[in-house]
């Protein structure tokens, strides 16, 4: 996490330099029958290396869909990016051709996907699965590939790893399957991981190992780190910076322990108190009213002043920009003086 107290933009990026992974202005929408559905909207951030930045936000919110664009794995048609830049290190990714692109996925850029065993195939063993990175990219022997294997199925910590690289994926726990896929992405030493809820469907004690192991490899490496959750409780325990995404927007972007003290934007005002807290028992927990926006038929002004409890007349005919309102952090909220300091809702 950033220590200096400097100057930041709200995207969050460091004063001098550049960041490792910056995305900029992000449109992405998908041609459907029924019209155009406008999945992300604007969405401006920025990853350091050797920093984890948790995505939240709710289911539809537009988190996947981002990764999606940042790894060059949306299904054209339907999907396109209608405008916007995504630098690895200065190199614009949507300016490649798709060779290059694909050369650079897996390699630079490696994401681990929310269900290890949709993605895993079935039909191969996960040493076979392991070692096609090392075939295609490294142009390593089938034995050397599998012997790759071995050593990453050794680092996550799956037991007995030299018997069971000739395991296939229905052989393994859910918690075993996602250090499978965790192996795969980090076979290549990436600059950028991307995880896309890589907790789901865990128990709470395989969720805190897998989110160890993430941490352990993120500082030993030294890659960055985009965390895509809905689970606060693993944004506090293992992210430097926290993007909240709404409506397809990143509505607020901080430190997480700003984020937790004192959020600067009503939505996520409403997450943190949805929160089960400690000695709360008996107490109602408070839930954001109202549903998600329809992409087909986004809200004028802010997209989240429907649901909003400090929304004004003017909250509707303008769209906030993401304000900067202190080091590394921004809130794309008219009122967000009111909701940091808590004087009104």
């Amino acid at each position: 996490m950033w220590k200096t107290p400097a100057p930041a933009s709200p995207a969050g990026r460091p004063p001098g330099g550049g960041p490792l992974l910056a995305v900029e202005n992000l449109h992405v929408e998908f041609v459907t029958r029924r019209g155009v559905v406008r999945a992300v909207n604007g969405v401006d951030c920025a990853l350091n290396a050797g920093e984890t930045l948790a995505v939240l936000g709710e289911s539809g919110s537009g988190k996947t869909v981002t990764a999606q664009a940042i790894m060059g794995i949306l299904d054209t048609p339907p999907a396109r990016v209608t405008r916007g830049t995504i630098r690895l290190r200065g190199t614009d990714l949507l300016g490649l051709r798709e060779e290059d692109r694909s050369r650079i996925r897996g390699s630079r850029i490696a994401m681990i996907f929310q269900d290890a065993l949709s993605a895993l195939n079935p039909v191969f063993t996960v040493g076979a699965q392991i070692g096609e990175m090392f075939r295609v990219h490294r142009g390593l022997s089938r034995r050397d590939a599998e012997r790759r294997a071995v050593e990453l199925m050794d680092r996550v910590r799956i037991p007995d790893a030299r018997r069971r690289v000739h395991d296939y994926p229905h052989r393994f726990s859910g918690g075993m399957r996602q250090r499978v896929m965790i192996a795969m992405a980090i076979a290549l030493d990436p600059e950028v991981l991307i995880a896309d809820e890589p907790t789901t469907a865990l128990d709470v004690t395989v969720q805190a190992q897998i989110m160890e192991l993430l941490s352990e490899l993120r500082r030993e490496s030294g890659m960055g780190l985009i965390l895509i959750t809905h689970d606060l409780g693993v944004v506090a325990d293992a992210a430097d910076r926290v993007a909240v995404m709404y409506g397809g927007r990143i509505v607020e972007n901080a430190p997480v322990h700003d984020i937790y003290r004192a959020p600067a934007h009503p939505y996520t005002k409403g997450l943190l108190e949805s929160i089960p807290r400690a000695g709360g028992k008996g107490r109602a927990l408070r839930a954001v009213e109202g549903s998600s926006p329809d992409p087909m038929a986004m809200p004028s002004g802010c997209v989240f002043h429907p649901r909003c409890s400090y929304r004004q007349d003017d909250c509707a005919a303008g769209e906030p920009p993401l304000h900067p309102i202190g080091p590394f952090r921004g809130s794309a909220c008219h009122y967000w003086r009111e909701v940091l300091h808590g004087s009104h809702g």
